[in-house]
């Protein structure tokens, strides 16, 4: 059986967990607490030397990363697939799944946001969630406003509207406040969407 090594509010886990959940596969859900600092632990380390959740593990397999982990699911197990058929729209969900990674999700990680906080000041790590977060969500938006329909790019839920889902579900007062802002403040008819077609799937049955 897979085995997930997660944290509950991480928002890498947690777009894995809702993959292997659209999947329908079974696994062990292998908790480590990043509060406690469970991740640097020797046992953790020698499944991912970096110290970052999620790892999955397959066998004897080890993969780490969540992008990494759920191109692996959709090669390995094609049933519901994360990715549409369409050349445009996968590439589309590459690109914003990858905006989330790596222009959105690094600036509220628990161990960049901690760095700033010792470093600058006790208050200035939300502001820096808050600005960075804010800044990505808007990109999204314009990124995806031509793709959307249902979801986040079309009627089916795809990797963005996971991708982007998750970030809401663990900082959801920080991303709609700073997203509000950020739209209100870009133009004063567009209303941000993206977030909540993303978000209508975690809410049906």
């Amino acid at each position: 059986m897979l085995k997930l090594y997660s944290y509950w509010r991480s928002s890498c886990s947690y777009r894995v967990r809702i993959g292997l959940n659209l999947k329908g596969l079974e696994y062990e859900y292998k908790a480590v607490d990043l509060l406690k600092g469970e991740q640097f632990s020797p046992e953790f380390l020698k499944i991912n030397p970096i110290g970052y959740v999620p790892a999955l593990v397959d066998g004897d397999f080890v993969v780490s990363d969540s992008f990494a982990i759920l191109m692996y699911l959709e090669e390995k197990y094609p049933q519901h697939p994360l990715l549409p058929s369409d050349l445009k729209r996968k590439a589309i969900n590459y690109q914003a799944a990858n905006l989330v990674s790596s222009s959105i999700q690094p600036f509220q990680n628990l161990t960049a946001v901690k760095y700033i906080e010792e470093k600058v000041d006790a208050d200035e790590g939300d502001v820096w969630t808050k600005t960075h977060m804010g800044k990505g969500f808007v990109a999204l938006e314009k990124l995806l406003k031509d793709y959307a329909g249902e979801y986040a790019t079309g009627d089916e839920v795809f990797l963005v509207s996971f991708s982007a889902s998750s970030m809401y579900m663990v900082n959801p007062s920080i991303i709609h406040n700073s997203l509000c802002k950020e739209a209100l403040s870009t133009s004063g008819e567009w209303k941000p969407q993206l977030v909540y077609r993303s978000l209508r799937f975690n809410f049906e049955e």
